[in-house]
């Protein structure tokens, strides 16, 4: 890989990790005035008025294929988004990330067990490491399981059933228009949800709530693009970033407490998804220089 790309590549990560970062700040902020569930609707309204000027630019992304996987991803995207935003509304932030940056390792059980992937030792070894860094994080017996930590782990879940749909999509489908969809499916739920909690927002709200959606969209976007030009084990341990943020904006913007155990545990979750990461290019690397040998073979 070009050192050009790979550096552009860690670049859109780190964009990336700042809005999502920043997105989550904001929704702590009008969690105090608003439910998490109506602040879900309008991060989706917002974000769909966000991208459609990319969307009427690039008809081709208008009208996708494969359906039933996008509704998939939305449905799994959805329960994710409503998780997650209630964790970040009543849960130690840096925790609740902790907790999140299991949904690769999730995704990889994920794939053993539903797409027929194989798992050798050290893959296998990868996943035990990184679930014993969510206990170091989540400390059962130790630590009340609230319900925004039950939350957050019920995040974790669901946005690996949405990396597992997402790497059935990207082998055929634009990756923004994969993004752009998710926002568009998921704006109808989330509304008929947000009715049952439904306040107006107080005037002042409302540049936090279009924030939230844009803030949402660029971070989609410009993690699609990290991942376009660098693979996954060179911009994943970038994501280390949006961990400090979040660790600094809990504790000075928010009284929280940042306890070492946290900060060990969610090392050692990101570790294990930078290995399985790795792990899955070198397989493909060699997947790809075997299938090179067979065709000069046959030549």
């Amino acid at each position: 890989m070009p050192t050009s790309a790979a550096s552009r590549a860690i670049l859109w990560m780190i964009l990336s990790c700042i809005a999502f970062a920043s997105m989550w700040v904001v929704i702590r902020y009008v969690s105090r005035s608003l439910h998490s569930v109506e602040i879900v609707f309008f991060r989706n309204a917002f974000g769909v008025l966000a991208l459609t000027p990319m969307m009427l630019a690039n008809k081709g992304l208008i009208v996708p294929s494969r359906w039933r996987v996008h509704l998939r991803r939305a449905t799994s995207g959805f329960i994710a988004t409503m998780a997650t935003f209630y964790a970040v509304a009543t849960a130690p932030l840096a925790t609740v990330l902790a907790i999140n940056y299991t949904a690769p390792l999730f995704a990889t059980l994920g794939a053993v067990l539903f797409l027929g992937e194989a798992i050798h030792a050290r893959r296998a070894a990868a996943l035990v490491a990184g679930f014993i860094g969510m206990l170091i994080v989540v400390r059962p017996g130790h630590l009340p399981m609230t319900p925004g930590i039950a939350a957050a782990v019920v995040s974790a879940l669901a946005t690996a059933f949405s990396i597992v749909a997402i790497r059935r999509l990207v082998a055929s489908d634009d990756s923004r228009a994969v993004a752009a969809w998710t926002f568009l499916l998921m704006t109808g739920p989330s509304f008929l949800a947000a009715l049952a909690v439904w306040t107006w927002p107080a005037p002042a709200l409302w540049p936090a709530l279009a924030y939230i959606g844009g803030a949402a969209a660029v971070g989609q976007l410009t993690l699609s693009k990290a991942f376009s030009l660098a693979e996954a084990s060179a911009v994943l341990p970038y994501d280390f970033v949006r961990f400090a943020i979040i660790a600094v904006a809990g504790i000075a913007l928010f009284g929280e407490r940042l306890d070492a155990l946290t900060l060990v545990g969610g090392a050692v979750i990101l570790g294990a998804t930078v290995y399985l990461a790795l792990r899955e290019a070198h397989a493909a690397r060699s997947a790809r220089a075997a299938e090179a040998a067979a065709f000069e073979e046959a030549r």
